[in-house]
């Protein structure tokens, strides 16, 4: 049943219309519990939801929700295989990139069994580079999620990345990006990684080839040696003289293929160990998604808060706060992920619906954002929930740094909850400002596996919910249809049967 058909829907209306003087300070000072019962632990992580604009009453009706939602048997669907990704006809299986060989079976056993045959050559192949100490530069050429993950999951685990040699990421076809890398690099040390599922993103394709004629010029001649493919495309691969790829499969979301082939930089920079942990966090949390109950279940318990902000608080953005230099990359890989699995606005059977889906997601590191945009979230006139994420344990030995760190992040939950009266209103702060907390021991592959995987589940839950599909992205495809055809005219003049606007634009753009 679509949500806003539930009776928990109605309830939930009914709920926040009585919810819309709630105060945080007075929910702490009537409930001397209420930090206990609205945290809880999950594999690696520890989540803080007490400050948040909920209570007990208020996760029993969102708990209701999704029961009537069918909340439960989705996720189970998804993890028996089933093609929820019904527009496209096909199963939604990131989850089994990180599923232990052989734990699996029935009509499971095969693909289980075909990821492992792949993931085995993929890492001896990255413990090769590793020991090639003529490569000094990998260069991972791809968009979207074939470069926001690895990008993200590299700088994450900076602490744990081989010595001697160096990660680039290219993905805007703005040839300045991969220009200003290759400045820096000499052919006989660079091995280039190109991610493409199909080998004809144009972005992606347009770079490698700039990158390949770079090569070449330079002298290159090894092109087996000093180019990889991440693909199902072999054959185009080897028109460019490329004999090593690893490929994937069409059940593997582009923004969910970290875990897959397009992991290949991550498992050159942390080793096939590191990668194997950061699999085995991801797993413990899809275990922990599976298995717990609704009203323990992290993934759920965040999924439905989202909804609760976003349909029935009205709160159009959530901002992402990562107290950990190392997660600078985070914020952008979370917009992809639930932006474009959620930024939809038709149910999975094409109706339109009338109540919003995705927020906007947006965010830089602490201490930064406290000396940008926090302003705004203290004493502007829009709520907007925030998620701190931080790291218990530092990885360096500079003294006073970490606990000058996470005495920040506590300190603005703290004031975002309790404000500060002044009667001249400047110095005003209205407190009772919402907040999650996310805590992890330490920054790890592991941790972050959990971390990741958190996340992807959480976004399920609210599609699952709003009745979307949540493994579809038509909207990123008009786009490039259209850009073809300017491309076209920009290079020949041709400006008829286009719009006012662009014929005017691309005739600027002409001018010399």
């Amino acid at each position: 049943m679509r949500c806003d058909q539930t009776q928990a829907w109605t309830a939930l209306l009914a709920h926040a219309a009585q919810f819309k003087d709630f105060d945080l300070h007075t929910a702490f000072a009537a409930d001397a519990q209420r930090a206990e019962g609205l945290s809880q632990s999950a594999p690696h992580v520890f989540a803080d939801l007490s400050k948040n604009h909920t209570d007990t009453a208020t996760e029993a009706l969102l708990i209701e929700l999704a029961r009537q939602t069918g909340l439960a048997a989705h996720r189970d669907a998804m993890f028996r295989g089933e093609p929820i990704n019904n527009t496209e006809g096909r199963a939604v299986m990131h989850w089994l990139l990180r599923q232990p060989e052989g734990s699996l079976t029935g009509n499971l056993t095969a693909p289980l069994q075909q990821v492992h045959d792949t993931l085995k050559p993929m890492l001896a192949f990255a413990e090769q580079v590793r020991g090639d100490t003529h490569i000094t530069d990998v260069v991972n050429i791809g968009i979207g999620g074939s470069d926001l993950g690895p990008q993200m999951a590299v700088l994450a685990l900076q602490d744990f990345v081989i010595p001697g040699k160096r990660f680039h990421f290219v993905s805007n076809v703005d040839g300045h990006e991969l220009a200003g890398v290759l400045k820096g690099l000499k052919a006989e040390n660079t091995l280039f990684l190109i991610a493409s599922k199909t080998f004809t993103t144009i972005e992606t394709m347009t770079n490698a080839r700039s990158a390949l004629a770079w090569f070449q010029a330079q002298g290159g001649t090894d092109v087996a040696r000093h180019f990889a493919a991440l693909t199902t495309n072999v054959a185009a691969a080897g028109q460019m003289g490329i004999t090593t790829t690893f490929g994937f499969w069409d059940w593997v979301g582009g923004r969910y293929s970290l875990w897959s082939a397009i992991g290949l930089p991550v498992a050159i920079a942390i080793g096939a160990k590191g990668f194997r942990e950061l699999l085995a966090g991801a797993h413990a949390m899809d275990q922990h998604f599976q298995a717990a109950p609704l009203e323990e279940n992290l993934p759920v318990r965040l999924g439905l808060l989202d909804v609760w902000y976003r349909n029935f608080l009205n709160c159009t953005s959530r901002s992402i706060a990562p107290y950990h230099s190392a997660l600078r990359r985070l914020p952008a890989y979370l917009q992809q992920l639930e932006m474009e699995s959620n930024g939809k606005r038709v149910d999975r059977i094409g109706h339109a619906l009338p109540y919003g889906t995705s927020p906007v997601l947006w965010g830089e590191p602490g201490t930064n954002g406290q000396h940008a945009y926090f302003q705004m979230l203290h004493q502007g006139t829009d709520v907007v929930p925030l998620e701190f994420m931080a790291v218990k344990k530092p990885t360096h030995s500079l003294k006073d740094h970490h606990e000058l760190l996470l005495a920040n992040v506590i300190a603005q939950a703290q004031a975002l909850m309790l404000g500060q009266a002044d009667e001249g209103g400047h110095k005003h702060f209205p407190g009772n400002r919402p907040s999650t907390f996310l805590l992890l021991d330490e920054l790890t592959p592991a941790s972050l596996g959990a971390l990741i995987a958190l996340q992807e589940h959480r976004v399920f839950v609210s599609g699952s919910v709003w009745g979307i599909n949540s493994f579809d992205q038509w909207g990123v495809e008009l786009g490039k249809v259209l850009a073809k055809d300017i491309h076209a005219r920009i290079l020949s003049g041709q400006t008829e049967g286009l719009d006012a606007s662009s014929a005017a634009l691309l005739q600027r753009v002409r001018q010399g």
